[in-house]
Parts: structure tokens; C-alpha cells; sequence
């Protein structure tokens, strides 16, 4: 009965510091200790703790050998690009002359920024021309 309460404590533990620690495991310490602690359960009710340990063990290579692919495919996240990374490389429309010692304006999408020419670009751009976002200085957009 003992090894039970030790397999419940254990995987709580697992648990609470996959938690604590802001899940550095990716997770899996949850579900490992889940599983632990299941066991443990599973051998109080039963009141044979070789169930238990079997359980216990049997479950956490079914998730680790299963499992585990699954959970982190989807745990994992898309990264999105901010605002302004999300730009570079976007068709965008001068709307306020853009000059080298002048910036001016450029609309892309339907967000207006300040822009200016991006080195070595053959500027200036007027009104309507269509222009390439290159790079992105501070709150400035760099167009060729």
C-alpha cells in the first residue's frame, strides 16, 4: 500500500513542478505524472501495489511512446509576425513623396506608415508609385 501513496505523491510532484516551473518539459512531466499518480490509484483500489508499479509504468511509456508526438504537435504554435515584421517584403503604395533626406508616407494594406528609401534605392518615389517594403527601421519603413 505504501508503494501506491509513494506512486501518487511521486507523480503529484512531477505535476507541480512541470507547473511551477511554467511548463519547461513541454508538458510532459504533466502527463507522465498523471500517469504515475494514476497507477498509484489504480493499485489502492485493487490494494496490490505490483498493480500499481505495472499501471504506472505501463502508462507512462504509452504516452511517451504514443503520446508524446500528438501532444506536441499540438501544443506547438505558429509564430506570428508582429506588425511591423509582417510588412517586410509587401507591395506598398507611396502616398506622400519619399525622398532620401524626406520621408514620406506608404500605405500597405490599408495601414499608413512613415517610410523612407532604403539604401542604394533609386529614389525619390512620388505619389502612386508602388514600392517594396525592404526593411523596417524603429517606426520606419525602408522601400526599393
Amino acid at each position: 500500500m505504501l508503494v501506491n501513496w509513494i506512486l501518487i505523491v511521486v507523480g503529484a510532484l512531477c505535476v507541480l513542478v512541470e507547473v511551477a516551473m511554467g511548463g519547461f518539459a513541454g508538458f510532459d512531466l504533466v502527463l507522465v505524472g498523471s500517469a504515475v499518480a494514476a497507477g498509484g490509484v489504480v493499485g489502492l483500489i485493487a490494494g496490490n501495489p505490483a498493480v500499481g508499479l505495472i499501471v504506472s509504468v505501463a502508462l507512462s511509456l504509452a504516452y511517451i511512446a504514443l503520446g508524446r508526438r500528438w501532444v506536441r504537435a499540438h501544443l506547438r504554435h505558429a509564430t506570428v509576425a508582429s506588425n511591423a515584421d509582417a510588412v517586410v517584403g509587401q507591395r506598398a503604395l507611396v502616398v506622400q513623396r519619399v525622398a532620401e533626406h524626406g520621408p514620406g508616407q506608404v500605405r500597405v494594406r490599408d495601414e499608413i506608415w512613415r517610410a523612407a528609401p532604403a539604401r542604394g534605392a533609386a529614389g525619390p518615389f512620388e505619389p502612386g508609385a508602388e514600392v517594396t517594403v525592404e526593411d523596417v527601421d524603429g517606426v520606419t519603413l525602408l522601400v526599393r
